[in-house]
């Protein structure tokens, strides 16, 4: 006897895709930064609309404000550490997250929410849809 199982496949829209962009305004004041950069993460690759597939790019606008008045949970303001290495021995540099922070807050939001967007080539265009303001 032959049996057959029913396998279910995913069905593909073989057209390209309608994508509509809205425009997420965001306010950062009293929210802690990670959990920010995770909502602009999410809002950027487009997980929050029901058409989300990984392979487009459909994700929305966001615009940040009040980036100065952002949380840090715990000591990390004081003592958070980011690390850069020239490539020569002994070359490594730490900065601390508060010198960086006075200098240029938007680096600081940007760069996390650039390491939770996925690692392809889809990621250099969704940053683009980030705009953030002092």
């Amino acid at each position: 006897m032959d049996s057959k199982k029913s396998i279910k496949k995913t069905k593909r829209v073989s057209k390209k895709p309608v994508i509509s962009r809205e425009y997420i305004k965001i306010d950062a004041e009293g929210k802690a930064i990670g959990r920010l950069a995770v909502e602009i993460a999410k809002s950027l690759m487009g997980k929050t609309k029901p058409t989300f597939q990984y392979h487009v790019d459909n994700g929305d606008f966001v615009m940040v404000a009040n980036l100065t008045k952002v949380k840090f949970t715990g000591k990390k303001y004081d003592q958070k550490e980011y690390y850069h290495h020239s490539g020569y021995p002994g070359g490594l540099k730490t900065t601390l997250l508060k010198q960086i922070f006075s200098k240029n807050p938007e680096k600081i939001l940007h760069d996390a929410v650039w390491n939770m967007l996925p690692k392809n080539k889809l990621r250099a265009q969704m940053i683009k849809r980030l705009k953030i303001s002092k």
